[in-house]
């Protein structure tokens, strides 16, 4: 098996990424729930609709075990590697806000909490 070039293996992982996130359940995932030790993630769909992604887990198991936490030191590591750079590129920008967007709320259910 030939090593792929780094643009290769850049342009595999994303789209690796956006296929399996074809394949997932729809929707703006949102964290609610009563109780913080069992929190709900439900899909809200652009159609008014919506569905717990945990009835959905055949769509969304891949998506969640691919997105596990053992992604974030590395995705962490390229939003710094970008933030170093004289122009970060609006790639590394969108992705920035919308992780703040969606990580920075006090409306997140969270276990202990």
């Amino acid at each position: 098996m030939t090593p792929m070039d780094d643009a290769a293996l850049l342009r595999t992982a994303a789209e690796r990424l956006t296929a399996l996130a074809a394949r997932s359940t729809a929707g703006d995932w949102r964290v609610g729930g009563l109780l913080a030790s069992r929190p709900e993630v439900v899909a809200h769909r652009p159609d008014g609709g919506s569905e717990h992604v945990a009835e959905a887990r055949a769509a969304s198991a891949g998506w969640i075990a691919g997105l596990s936490p053992a992604v974030a030191v590395p995705l962490a590591d390229l939003l710094r590697a970008a933030a170093d750079r004289p122009e970060p590129g609006e790639p590394a920008l969108r992705l920035a806000r919308l992780l703040l967007e969606r990580l920075g709320g006090d409306h997140q259910a969270t276990p202990g909490s």
